[in-house]
């Protein structure tokens, strides 16, 4: 039986708040050779971190496979919750932060998790609003979201 390789997946992704909490927007360009698929959408009442992970946690289910993964995001505290090992230790204080606190948006790090165990995820802080292509790409289509999300509620607004 031959071992075959696994396919590596570039994943760029984004997450927007207007307001923070408010309208959020979220976005993910998925990358395999010459094929590359955006996605994107929105929710009410969310914060910008929420928006970045549902991002990466959009990015990684739609693999349809076991997939090496290398995920770019510029936001610090998805990346550093994997590369600085925040998560092990979370877990390790029953999901409390190094203050005793309870750790926030837990519904996403468990599906997060999740995601990861399925793929072996490779995380990459970029700089933010900068000179990354695919960086400033997935912050446009967030904030596109958000934009129809408000859009949608107008028309709503109007009908009332």
């Amino acid at each position: 039986m031959t071992n075959t390789p696994r396919k590596h997946v570039n994943i760029y992704t984004d997450g927007a708040c207007s307001g923070n909490p408010g309208p959020g927007g979220w976005a993910c360009i998925l990358e395999f050779g010459a094929h590359r698929k955006e996605m994107n959408g929105y929710m009410a009442g969310t914060t910008n971190n929420r928006m970045e992970m549902f991002a990466a946690i959009s990015g990684l289910g739609a693999l349809k496979e076991p997939c090496d993964v290398t995920l770019y995001s510029d936001s610090s505290y998805l990346v550093n919750a994997f590369n600085e090992h925040w998560l092990d230790g979370w877990q390790r204080k029953g999901w409390k932060t190094a203050s005793g606190d309870k750790v926030e948006n837990q519904d996403l790090w468990f599906i997060l998790l999740q995601q990861t165990r399925k793929h072996t995820v490779r995380f990459v802080k970029v700089k933010g609003h900068a000179d990354h292509p695919e960086n400033n790409r997935c912050d446009e289509l967030a904030r596109q979201a958000i934009a129809e999300y408000r859009r949608i509620n107008a028309m709503d607004a109007e009908e009332k």
